[in-house]
């Protein structure tokens, strides 16, 4: 079975890392595959949402910890330190660009459906999804420093902006792994559900968000991105002009129609 598997439910693009063995650590082709796969749903119409997952008991587990051990006394005399040094940055920011950037920034929407574990890097890349769904058995963790690592795969970035700058250091400082609940106090997780009803549950929301209107949607996004980081004129100027462009889609122009006539509208993406 391939390491990363990926799916089309009626408009909702359904990834799944497929690594159970390892709760689904970031080796073998799970990378690579995870990146095809995003780049596949930004250019697939047909993909209007975007669900992230894990196979077995885990989301993700994060870096595969015993592959980097064993890579450890491998050396290769024909080239330098810093050569190697400077080739395993450029994959790493490679890595990240593909998989936590695109998921922050793609023009659709995208939730985690966090079946199980969700530690070091696999918790980056639920926190650089939209909107994230977690079972009553799910667990959360930085857990970087436990292995001596500082963190990668944007979980710097969103999890202060998701529970506070302070707490977010409290969290990498100690590692500490939350239980479902307390991330969902801490603003960490958007919803935490029954384990065995998570996939229906998380089902029907990226249903209804997938049939909603796909290009206000990207325009939304990209509002709430630039609100991040700017001040609030930039994203008024910025606001102005998406709106507009939404008010320019057949999805406006019906949407109107059907509010006018009282009738639940039909959004085509177009």
């Amino acid at each position: 079975m391939p390491d990363t598997l990926f799916e089309n439910r009626d408009g909702v693009g359904l990834i799944t890392l497929n690594r159970p063995d390892s709760l689904n650590s970031m080796g073998g082709d799970l990378m690579s595959l995870l990146a095809e796969y995003l780049a596949a749903c930004v250019d697939d119409r047909s993909v209007r949402c975007v669900v992230l997952t894990g196979a077995g008991r885990a989301f993700c587990a994060g870096g595969d910890v015993k592959a980097m051990a064993a890579g450890r006394g491998e050396s290769d005399g024909q080239r330098s330190g810093a050569a190697l040094f400077a080739e395993g940055v450029q994959g790493l920011r490679g890595d990240q660009i593909a998989t936590s950037y695109i998921l922050h920034t793609m023009p659709k929407p995208t939730i985690a459906m966090v079946n199980g574990h969700a530690v070091g890097a696999g918790l980056s890349l639920a926190l650089a999804c939209d909107i994230r769904i977690a079972s009553d058995r799910a667990k959360l963790g930085t857990v970087f420093r436990n292995v001596g690592f500082s963190g990668d795969f944007g979980g710097s970035y969103f999890l202060q902006r998701l529970v506070g700058n302070e707490r977010a250091r409290l969290l990498y400082f100690t590692g500490e792994i939350l239980a479902a609940d307390e991330a969902h106090r801490i603003g960490m997780v958007s919803k935490v559900v029954p384990h065995d009803d998570l996939e229906s549950e998380t089902m029907a929301i990226a249903s209804l968000i997938a049939k909603g209107p796909t290009l206000a949607y990207a325009r939304m996004k990209e509002n709430l991105n630039l609100a991040e980081t700017s001040d609030l004129r930039t994203l008024l100027n910025q606001e102005a002009l998406n709106m507009r462009l939404s008010g320019t889609t057949n999805d406006n122009r019906n949407a109107v129609k059907a509010f006018v006539d009282k009738k639940t509208p039909t959004f085509a993406g177009e």
